[in-house]
């Protein structure tokens, strides 16, 4: 069993607990071959006993692991069974078959995943796997808002707490943002809390845009005077960026979408040299599978989703927990919300 540290409660598994033997190599040796170009060997040899651990303890427990885009290589590669964008994960999420489902990534997405499976034990490897935008606003500034702007609809990113997602009309991401604002035939909407998604979304629709000041710590922080460096540098740099970036930072790139839709562009356009404008381990997971491409990173880290680790995972699914469970009333509204955002791409 694992032990643990005193400091956090979290797992503490030392290497010499799961050898790299023989067995495990022959076990993982198709996954090494996706990741070489992204994974030293030298980390192989620590992360591929956990990787061959997990991936049986799956099978008994009838368990599926949702990852995040921007979960490292050997959680994204090595592990997951379903990968993607926040959208992608909750419509899987709700067409999963599985008893167990564990979230790597962080606690609003382990949340949406138990809302659309009640019945289902949903497992968060590290309830302290936080997001900066869903603690940027509250229930109880939305009630204020629609008291301010009771003819406009409010729809909230899933970047949010299943509180909020209680107190709006519908959700959206990234991805399917803009059909979502066009779908409730409004004139003036909501658009919480990432206030430039909810500014670039104005400039993809005649829909007015009220905005919120929320704003992701990974994408904050890049500038536009950061991209005229790199393309300094590069010639022939293709520089595409998330809509969570500043409007400047945006306005520097050369193509701007979802996590989905950094990844398809990469995929068919394939460029030869790419900087990425996102969390860095995205970039790792798609070079792995994109040997034409050159990635430049600006490595950005989200600290949150880096909590999610390899023990940590493997300590859930042999405990089953940390458990995510929410609300029952919270859970009707908060549901009806997300399952609004699912029937637009639906239509």
């Amino acid at each position: 069993m694992n032990a643990f540290s005193p400091e956090n409660g979290t797992p503490a598994v030392s290497a010499t607990e799961l050898p790299f033997t023989p067995e495990v190599a022959a076990a993982t040796a198709g996954i090494w071959s996706k990741v070489e170009r992204v994974l030293p060997a030298e980390e192989w040899h620590l992360h591929a006993p956990y990787i061959e651990r997990i991936n049986k303890l799956k099978k008994q427990r009838n368990a599926v692991i949702l990852a995040h885009n921007y979960q490292t290589p050997e959680i994204f590669h090595g592990v997951a069974d379903i990968v993607g964008d926040s959208l992608a994960l909750a419509k899987r999420a709700a067409e999963s078959d599985a008893d167990v489902i564990v979230m790597a990534g962080v606690h609003f997405m382990a949340e949406t995943a138990k809302l659309l499976n009640p019945s289902k034990i949903v497992l968060m490897p590290d309830m302290e796997a936080g997001c900066s935008l869903a603690e940027s606003i509250t229930p109880a500034d939305i009630r204020l808002l629609r008291e301010t702007y009771p003819d406009a609809p409010v729809v909230t990113y899933v970047n949010t707490s299943a509180a909020v997602k209680a107190e709006s009309d519908i959700c959206c991401t990234s991805g399917n943002a803009v059909e979502v604002v066009e779908s409730l035939g409004a004139e003036r909407v909501l658009c919480l809390p990432d206030e430039y998604l909810a500014k670039w979304v104005a400039t993809q629709t005649k829909v007015k845009i009220l905005t919120w000041k929320g704003h992701c710590e990974v994408h904050e922080r890049f500038t536009p005077e950061e991209i005229r460096r790199f393309r300094r540098a590069y010639d022939d740099l293709i520089v595409i960026a998330h809509p969570e970036c500043p409007p400047e930072v945006i306005a520097e790139a050369d193509f701007a979408g979802s996590t989905a839709k950094m990844i398809d562009y990469v995929r068919d356009a394939k460029p030869p040299r790419v900087l990425m404008i996102t969390e860095c381990s995205m970039s790792d997971n798609i070079a792995a599978a994109s040997p034409t491409t050159e990635f430049v990173r600006p490595c950005i880290m989200c600290p949150h989703m880096k909590k999610i680790t390899l023990p940590k995972i493997l300590h859930a699914l042999e405990t089953l927990e940390p458990r995510v469970e929410v609300d029952p009333e919270i859970a009707v509204k908060a549901r009806r919300a997300v399952e609004r955002m699912i029937a637009v791409g639906r239509k």
